[in-house]
């Protein structure tokens, strides 16, 4: 099942009135299940791409699916509800709430969908369990590693189940080690649940234990490797 669709998708910024090129007539298919990352320098355009993919930006031409609906075809509020109910998000810079803890932190997507108290505790408690982080659950980010902030970014990202995880440079700030654990966490959720992740990244690490290796350049993929 085709899980991500994109066809002829194009993105132009203005700057100082002049228009930008970001992508460039980009058409790919990510089949559900898969494992893959998108590679480049930066200024490639795959932070665009995953924003487009994620409905967090709007494609200036060309039509973009997630799990059969068609994202250029949605109010703002079926938008930010798709994401909300399909889509998990890790950031490069976390973007953990500072006074709500780990738990809270992952709760809270899941309170935002309008789960009971006693279920959003279970599944938030069995998910940062799953990532390694039961004995820090009730500790506030800053009281959290970097590497441990990411889990937690993790955790809440696939905690309601999504149906794609979209990770944007997810090991950037992390050391070697820490960041292949991420990434096995990451690849144990795929094999375990079957959600499909997609990632950008310039980590040769993250490329190397990827499945599939999309590469950009100037907006245009200029390759596209299956590692299956």
């Amino acid at each position: 099942m085709s899980m991500i669709v994109l066809e002829n998708v194009e993105k132009d910024y203005l700057h100082h009135g002049k228009k930008i090129p970001a992508l460039r007539g980009v058409s790919l298919i990510i089949q559900s299940g898969e494992f893959s990352a998108l590679a480049g320098p930066s200024g490639s355009g795959k932070t665009t791409l995953l924003n487009i993919i994620g409905g967090l930006d709007a494609p200036t031409a060309g039509s973009v699916t997630v799990d059969g609906t068609a994202l250029t075809a949605l109010s703002p509020r079926e938008l930010a509800d798709m994401r909300l109910r399909k889509i998990g998000f890790v950031f490069q810079a976390y973007n953990l709430i500072p006074v709500l803890s780990a738990l809270e932190n992952v709760e809270y997507v899941l309170l935002l969908q309008g789960l009971e108290k006693k279920e959003r505790r279970e599944r938030a408690e069995a998910v940062l369990t799953e990532v390694g982080l039961q004995d820090l659950m009730r500790r506030l980010p800053h009281e959290l590693s970097g590497g441990q902030q990411q889990r937690v970014a993790v955790a809440r990202a696939i905690v309601s189940a999504p149906a794609i995880v979209l990770a944007d440079e997810p090991t950037a700030n992390l050391d070697q080690k820490t960041g292949a654990m991420l990434m096995d966490i990451m690849h144990e959720m795929n094999l375990k649940k079957g959600i499909t992740f997609l990632f950008s990244t310039h980590d040769p690490m993250v490329m190397e234990r990827s499945e599939r290796l999309i590469r950009l350049s100037d907006g245009n993929i200029v390759s596209d490797e299956s590692k299956r």
